[in-house]
């Protein structure tokens, strides 16, 4: 009992300090978080094109004692449009593959260098490899599941509710499973973000670029997870598009944690974070058999 006493009280010391780092530091805090996560149990292809630009690339991870086929995740990270490297959210890759998934971590091109829609039309293309090479890693080629964290969940989004991405590629929305975006601006003007508006400034109707434009009966089932002190995306933008998407139809729920912000909602898919909300139990559990998770809070703007 001592022994695991220990245990927990050193993986929350670890936790404390990972984040303390990557609040200070940015996102060079987060090869502090990959440092202490678990990388045991899973088998790692790093680098994959799926696209002939350099940042048309992805990291796979899967379970190295679980035969195929697997559901396949393919998961978008963060960073305002504007950087972010699919190396830094191993932690998140590694530990949805430890559940079972084949998980794709992918890079997409962004801003300066290009502006919206490319890096949406980037993340298509991801689906369409993951459709044609996951079975040559142990995954399934349908119903591809996609999961995304802030900038990412609004890829995600646009994938998800937005045909005409997949429909580009030679793909439908049914090649898709469910989604679950973290923190997502699913209902943001551009045009009222300063950082960001420039990645969206050419467009003559910015709903364009709004998820919540896009929602009809037609996409998949959609888990929305929010930190409800979030103040990067504040939480009902979550709770604005799951009304909208049940009213079309569409299965979903909008799920918000206390005392939970931005930057904690991603890191509590892993280990030793996994203490700060239940988002990575949520996340498998909706995943794997679409099942809801009770709602932990209402969401205060």
């Amino acid at each position: 009992m001592m022994r695991t006493f220990f245990k927990k009280k050193t993986a929350f010391l670890a936790a404390a300090v990972a984040l303390t780092v990557m609040l200070v530091q940015g996102c060079s805090g987060l090869d502090m978080v990959n440092a202490v996560a678990p990388d045991d149990g899973v088998n790692e292809t790093a680098g994959i094109g799926y696209g002939n630009h350099p940042r048309q690339t992805l990291d796979l991870y899967r379970p190295s004692d679980r035969p195929g086929p697997l559901p396949t995740i393919l998961f978008f990270y963060g960073g305002s449009w504007k950087g972010g490297h699919k190396e830094d959210y191993a932690f998140a890759g590694r530990a949805l593959a430890r559940a079972g998934f084949l998980v794709a971590v992918a890079d997409y091109r962004v801003y300066p260098e290009i502006a919206f829609p490319t890096f949406v039309e980037d993340g298509a293309k991801a689906v369409r490899w993951l459709t044609e090479h996951a079975g040559d890693y142990g995954g399934e080629t349908k119903d591809i599941h996609v999961v995304g964290h802030s900038a990412g969940a609004h890829i995600a989004a646009m994938i998800a509710l937005d045909g005409t991405y997949l429909e580009k590629v030679g793909l439908s929305q049914s090649v898709l499973g469910r989604w679950v975006g973290l923190a997502g601006p699913y209902a943001f003007y551009p045009s009222e973000i300063d950082y960001v508006s420039a990645i969206f400034q050419h467009l003559e109707d910015e709903d364009a670029a709004r998820p919540i434009t896009f929602v009809d009966g037609k996409s998949p089932p959609a888990l929305l997870l929010h930190g409800a002190d979030d103040e990067t995306v504040i939480p009902k933008h979550s709770r604005l598009l799951a009304a909208r998407l049940n009213a079309a139809g569409v299965a979903s729920a909008a799920r918000f944690y206390d005392g939970i912000g931005h930057a904690k909602l991603v890191l509590s898919l892993s280990e030793p974070f996994t203490g700060f909300a239940p988002s990575f139990v949520d996340t498998v559990s909706f995943l794997k058999n679409g099942a809801f998770p009770e709602t932990r809070t209402a969401a205060h703007d």
